[in-house]
């Protein structure tokens, strides 16, 4: 019996797929020759964009959790017509087009970097919500939908209950997830890590649950059907797949469903490369082929795309002339431009905590930025983010008018949303919860700043002055290890994330300016739960705008330079009015950005911190964060151990943070 055109296409992708890893002696076979049939189906009968204009807003979406089943991404999207022969053959290779996990590349159709198990799934969450947040501005004619693809590990991943909780309660009827069951994972077989309902747990959390034969196009298809017609919940298709589909031995036994072939080429897992091409229905010699017949297929799918994606926006070009200011704001949406704000009005109290002048700076927001989503996770009256939520409304099922989603108490997921926002595009998404939680959200944020994505992260409560809730809430080693992200490049060549910590209220004013203004990475703003002593005006802050700057200084050469961010700056002054009192000579410099200003001219770094000077820093956290900049001739007075429960002004007077210790110790170094 001859195979049918769906087969045959999902073989050809099965092909490809066991080629690529082979050639390139790594990567992971089995997995995407299970899943070839649903992305087949997928992309041949279902997925809308426009092959055209890859970037056109109002396309479906396609968010790939397993990122080790790139070949079977990258074998579809070949037949789509965006890799050629050459590009997969060099899977995995210097330069390639095609690295091992799928790195966002819109223009060749990969929505999202993935290969942290279930953060792919989680991005899909957030592209659905930002899907729904701008129908609700905008109108439904530019509803799409945003298909996920997860697997076993994506599933077990913590991650994913957080997403299936958050997608469930907010009936996202445009998301359609496909779970590709298998039952193999890299070192075992399901069976002996979990035994629970997926099924029943997802339907707990409100979402529609269709369970297939998951290489069954006939199945597929009727289950997409299904999940297209949906208007209460978001879709899960559980397809029992089978891992290493097609797969024989030398003597032609079936060699499917084995572990083996999750990890490691064909020919290394047991099977036979070349037995097992043969039986796809491939040239074992020459695997790199597309099928006539399939390319004719997919030639005639693209046709079709072009011609409904151009009907589309001839309906989006009628409605743009009958709202020209609606269509205006849309445009200026996604093309991530801000209004202009005159961030010198806004009013901050004398002596607040830095979270307090950010609320003040968010409560603009609200007003003026229509596209911005703030979340918080659980803490919204505490980390201040509600100085916006109290200008709009929280995202609820059917309602979506408003611009603050409550995700509940789920960091990693909240970020990886995030993540799924900005890549959507049309809305600027920030995050807020305490500092020493950024601890739950470091896998999401480094892949927000390896996708150079300009998500906000509010992070307060900054420091040891947490004070009663003591070590466990008190954030010692949490700015050295986030300030990495500063020295590490992304691929662009630029500092992977914006981080700052202002000195007081203006300096937070500017550094929010800074963060909107920063459309190229993310950027973290660290900020005080207490009150702080105000440094600076908002004239003087602009300095901060290029990461370090003279804040306050004496006459000649000074005789030592005092070095902080945020609390600690107003400490360093009241340490340089005892030190002016026995005629030493000091120059405060406020570093909110030790990363933006090392981008600054070398003429302007030595102009700030010339050679031959002493220095003396001041941190909160662990001295490794300053002692960069203070070098090996100066010292850093920070915190080398983990806090303690007690009053935030008892633990700063055991703890030496005060003027009368930064006037002895520096007096101490001097000496």
């Amino acid at each position: 019996m001859s195979k049918s055109i769906e087969v045959r296409a999902a073989d050809n992708v099965r092909i490809l797929a066991a080629a690529m890893v082979e050639k390139a002696k790594s990567g992971h076979p089995g997995g995407a020759m299970g899943g070839a049939d649903f992305v087949n189906i997928l992309y041949s009968e279902f997925l809308n964009y426009d092959p055209s204009d890859m970037t056109w807003s109002n396309r479906d979406r396609f968010f790939l959790d397993p990122g080790h089943m790139s070949p079977m991404l990258y074998g579809i999207l070949a037949l789509a017509g965006f890799y050629s022969m050459e590009d997969v053959a060099n899977f995995r290779q210097w330069g390639s087009v095609t690295p091992g996990h799928p790195e966002v590349d819109v223009e060749r159709g990969v929505e999202n970097t993935s290969g942290p198990l279930g953060q792919g799934h989680v991005m899909a969450v957030g592209a659905a919500i930002a899907e729904r947040f701008l129908v609700a501005r905008f109108g439904e004619w530019m509803a799409h939908k945003t298909y996920a693809f997860i697997s076993d590990g994506g599933i077990q991943e913590e991650i994913s209950q957080g997403a299936g909780r958050i997608a469930g309660h907010l009936g996202l009827s445009n998301l359609i997830m496909f779970y590709d069951s298998n039952d193999i994972q890299l070192s075992t077989e399901t069976e002996e890590v979990t035994t629970e309902d997926t099924a029943k747990k997802y339907e707990a959390w409100g979402w529609k649950v269709v369970t297939i034969a998951g290489n069954d196009a006939d199945a597929i298809r009727t289950a997409l059907k299904e999940a297209q017609t949906e208007t209460e919940k978001p879709t899960l298709i559980i397809g029992k797949t089978i891992m290493g589909k097609g797969a024989v031995t030398e003597e032609g036994a079936s060699f499917e469903s084995q572990c083996s072939t999750h990890g490691q080429p064909l020919s290394g897992a047991g099977a036979s490369f070349a037995k097992t091409i043969e039986n796809l229905g491939g040239d074992p010699e020459n695997p790199f082929v597309i099928f006539d017949d399939v390319k004719e297929l997919y030639e005639k799918r693209k046709a079709e795309l072009i011609a409904a994606a151009a009907a589309k926006k001839e309906e989006q070009s009628k409605w743009a002339a009958a709202n020209p200011e609606l269509a205006a704001k849309l445009t200026a949406f996604f093309a991530n431009e801000i209004p202009e704000i005159d961030y010198s009005k806004i009013e901050q109290k004398a002596g607040v905590a830095t979270r307090g002048a950010s609320a003040a700076v968010l409560s603009v927001f609200a007003n003026e930025v229509e596209n911005m989503v703030v979340s918080s996770a659980d803490l919204s009256n505490s980390d201040k983010t509600d100085g916006f939520l109290k200008n709009t409304t929280a995202f609820q099922k059917g309602d979506f008018s408003g611009q603050f989603l409550q995700a509940g108490v789920c960091e990693l997921t909240m970020a990886a949303i995030m993540n799924g926002m900005a890549l959507h595009g049309g809305v600027i998404p920030a995050c807020g919860t305490f500092f020493v939680f950024s601890d739950y959200m470091k896998p999401a944020a480094r892949i927000a700043a390896l996708q150079e994505l300009p998500v906000k992260y509010i992070w307060t409560h900054d420091a040891f002055r947490v004070g009663e809730d003591g070590p466990t809430h008190q954030p010692v080693e949490q700015e050295a290890q986030i300030r990495l992200m500063e020295k590490l490049q992304n691929h662009s060549h630029k500092n992977s994330m914006l981080v700052l910590r202002p000195a007081d209220g203006n300096e937070t004013t500017v550094a929010w300016a800074m963060a909107m203004e920063n459309t190229d990475t993310p950027t973290a703003l660290i900020l005080s739960r207490q009150g702080i002593k105000d440094v600076t005006t908002y004239e003087t802050a602009q300095g901060a705008k290029k990461g370090a700057y003279i804040l306050q200084d004496c006459e000649g050469t000074p005789d030592v330079i005092l070095l902080a961010s945020g609390s600690e700056v107003s400490t360093l002054v009241a340490g340089a009015e005892l030190l002016a009192k026995d005629g030493v000579k000091s120059r405060i410099v406020s570093v909110p950005s030790e990363g933006l200003f090392r981008t600054q001219s070398a003429a302007y770094q030595a102009e700030v911190l010339p050679a031959g000077v002493t220095k003396f820093g001041l941190t909160a956290g662990l001295p490794v964060t300053l002692e960069g900049l203070v070098g090996p001739d100066g010292k850093v007075f920070g915190l080398e151990s983990f806090g303690f429960s007690a009053p935030a002004g008892v633990l700063d007077n055991k703890l030496g943070y005060t003027g009368e210790n930064v006037y002895n110790q520096v007096k101490e170094l001097l000496a």
